[in-house]
């Protein structure tokens, strides 16, 4: 009985959390403590160690609390339950996306985001540069330095080796670098 409580009630969270997880915590706990799962304050301790751990808070909250009212297969039954519902929505996305990506108009305007897209991640970087390189009162060396080699780590590599580099490389590099030289 507690497996089908717990799935229907992160059910109820999976399909009625809209504006993302903070938007999702007051559903949470009305379904966590109209159930008796957990205490108010240890719910609140536990969206606390929610947001500083890896994942979704929805989903981490889910697989707690199923862990701990019925072990493993509550976490899972809960897990289930809270994500169930978008995933059945991305598939449904995905087979109008399919139907979509035919259409020539449609194919017009995931180009021109394409180039959209770009120009932020673009504007994004060289406004970042331009902040922490040039800070006011004259350029930052060791910055101007760290953003050099990235930049012909980036640029230089696929020439040299006729392969892009890893994003994860790149950032990890970049940490290194930062760590090194600032």
């Amino acid at each position: 009985m507690i497996l089908w409580e717990l799935f229907v009630g992160f059910l109820k969270v999976g399909c009625f959390a809209f504006g993302g997880a903070y938007g999702a915590i007051p559903l949470i706990r009305d379904v966590v403590l109209s159930y008796g799962w957990l205490s108010e304050e240890t719910l609140t301790y536990m969206i606390a160690v929610s947001e500083s751990t890896p994942g979704p808070i929805m989903v981490n909250l889910a697989t707690y609390v199923g862990a701990q009212r019925a072990g493993l297969a509550g976490a899972a039954v809960s897990t289930a339950g809270v994500v169930l519902p978008s995933f059945i929505v991305i598939l449904l996305v995905m087979q109008l996306f399919k139907a979509l990506l035919k259409n020539r108009i449609f194919q017009g305007l995931l180009r021109g985001m394409k180039f959209a897209v770009t120009g932020v991640v673009l504007a994004t970087g060289l406004s970042m540069i331009l902040k922490y390189c040039f800070p006011g009162a004259g350029p930052d060396v060791k910055s101007l330095l760290v953003t050099a080699l990235l930049v012909l780590g980036v640029f230089g590599v696929p020439k040299l080796w006729k392969k892009s580099p890893s994003p994860i490389l790149v950032v990890a590099a970049g940490a290194a670098l930062g760590m090194l030289l600032l």
